[in-house]
């Protein structure tokens, strides 16, 4: 098997190089927390981001973000993982018409809820070639998302 990237694939690529970056977390106060991300290529049909950065209440955190595109299944893919949890978190998602916006569905532990489970929704939002947003979302008991966590992205590299 040699899969060549596609188009869905390209614009992974975009996402590729050194990214500072600074979180909002909802809370009251909300929480400001800053970290890095590296995103590298591999092979032209994933993306593989890695990031480091400040905990709420201290400390540090690394993560892993991985995301690609399944031809057969015309949607695109991934996993998440962090440090500070041993919840393994994967996606499902596609682009906008605009293909500026990627969302990615997942399920997992609900954030406020001890041994609940929620369904969430990140959003990777490309502002330009030097900045993005990614912002996490829950869906409430009445349906709508709820914005939990937005970071802004700036290139450094």
């Amino acid at each position: 098997m040699n899969e060549q990237p596609q188009k869905e694939h390209q614009w992974l690529e975009k996402l590729v190089g050194r990214w500072s970056y600074e979180v909002e977390a909802l809370g009251d106060p909300p929480t400001r927390l800053t970290g890095t991300e590296t995103v590298r290529s591999l092979g032209g049909l994933w993306i593989v981001a890695e990031g480091e950065g400040e905990m709420p209440g201290g400390g540090r955190a690394s993560t892993m973000l991985t995301i690609g595109y399944g031809p057969k299944k015309r949607h695109y893919i991934g996993t998440w993982i962090g440090s500070m949890m041993t919840q393994l978190w994967v996606y499902e998602g596609e682009l906008d018409e605009a293909k500026n916006m990627l969302t990615l569905k997942t399920e997992g532990p609900h954030c406020t809820v001890e041994g609940a489970t929620a369904k969430y929704k990140e959003v990777i939002q490309l502002k330009d070639d030097r900045q993005r947003v990614f912002s996490s979302h829950i869906l409430g008991d009445d349906g709508q998302w709820q914005c939990i966590m937005t970071a802004h992205y700036r290139r450094t590299k």
